[in-house]
């Protein structure tokens, strides 16, 4: 979920948040030999998890977490294969399904399966014959919208993919450049699910005419351009519609102070597609050991439980509950917008080629 995440800062609210564990660092243990005592995380800048939980880890585990952020997702993915051979880290958290078989084909991970694998949902695995990733997350990604703006001009939000091109809706949705974001690569696959291969473009010019703004990512997007969040209210944004996440209402109002009775922002529920993200031990690793320990904690029930308040997405394991919040204000969509991996993998590069030269020129 990104990669986000898929996402909401410190200073306003999103996936990633403050109160994180920060980090930099690099394991420092002999090559392939499993005994060092540190383990190194690598992953996207809103990575975040609380202190305690990492604590834990560590005393039960023996190895002391550092963590790697490498900007968002697609750039971690990008710069995680450019080093493969010789790994930042051990294990790399934050590819989704968008990406997923850029990472694969490119043999970013070797195979583990993590203990109580077997716990993840059904729906969210893949790559069951090689276990080269495990699903630790998932997200929607939905079109957002200001509610004080719709209200104050008496309007009636969107709802659905068809609603963005009509009239009324004319230069009040921003969103994010499908070929350097995570979400806004979400978008498009979500319109190519949508409309399929011989319509997505027709509706993406219609989007076009009908003033859509692309920026370079989700941070500019939702915390610049956005009216309803609260780094766009302090930026003066200017659009009441943004390419975000079902879970950023929620964020709004736990980070909010003092907390709204309501959400200041909604989300039209037609507009969302669904996102997974993944974790995997990197080939040539040096702390393999470490790395294995750390994937099995990544899908037990107490880092999944954790994860919802840190970085606003959904756990995928049985039994993993979500927080009174998520349930009130951000609630996963009924029926968001899904596509096979195989095909992501087949069309993405093609479909992302084509949207660049039909939006962005």
């Amino acid at each position: 979920m990104s990669t986000t995440k898929k996402r909401l800062t410190a200073v306003v609210v999103g996936l990633g948040m403050a109160g994180t564990l920060a980090a930099c660092g690099s394991s420092d243990g002999g090559q392939g030999s499993g005994d060092s005592k540190t383990v190194t995380l690598v992953s996207h800048d809103s990575w975040a998890a609380s202190k305690d939980v990492i604590a834990a880890f560590e005393k039960q585990s023996g190895y002391k977490v550092d963590v790697l952020k490498d900007g968002d997702a697609g750039q971690a993915v990008n710069k995680a294969i450019l080093t493969k051979d010789n790994p930042q880290g051990d294990v790399f958290f934050g590819v989704d399904n968008t990406l997923l078989s850029r990472a694969l084909d490119n043999g970013l991970f070797q195979s583990y399966e993590p203990k109580d694998s077997d716990k993840i949902k059904a729906e969210y695995r893949v790559d069951q014959d090689r276990h080269r990733v495990t699903p630790i997350d998932t997200g929607d990604i939905c079109v957002n919208y200001d509610k004080k703006y719709f209200a104050d001009h008496e309007l009636e939000p969107p709802k659905s993919f068809d609603d963005l091109v009509k009239p009324q809706y004319k230069n009040l949705l921003v969103t994010e450049n499908a070929s350097a974001s995570s979400p806004g690569l979400g978008f498009l696959l979500g319109t190519a699910a949508r409309y399929g291969d011989g319509g997505w473009e027709g509706y993406w010019k219609k989007l076009k005419a009908n003033g859509v703004k692309v920026v370079d990512g989700w941070e500019q997007a939702y915390n610049e351009e956005f009216s309803g969040s609260a780094g766009g209210k302090k930026a003066k944004g200017d659009r009441p519609l943004v390419v975000s996440y079902a879970s950023s209402p929620p964020a709004e109002v736990v980070f909010a102070d003092p907390k709204p009775s309501t959400a200041p922002t909604g989300v039209a529920d037609g507009t969302c597609f669904r996102q997974v993200e993944y974790a995997g031990l990197l080939s040539n690793a040096k702390n393999t050991k470490g790395g294995k320990a750390l994937l099995d904690f990544l899908i037990s029930k107490r880092f999944q439980e954790d994860m919802p308040l840190n970085m606003f997405v959904y756990p995928v394991t049985e039994g993993a509950q979500v927080p009174p919040e998520f349930v009130k204000f951000g609630p996963q969509a009924k029926d968001p917008e899904t596509m096979d991996p195989a095909k992501i993998a087949e069309h993405r590069d093609q479909w992302v080629k084509s949207w660049t030269s039909l939006v962005l020129k």
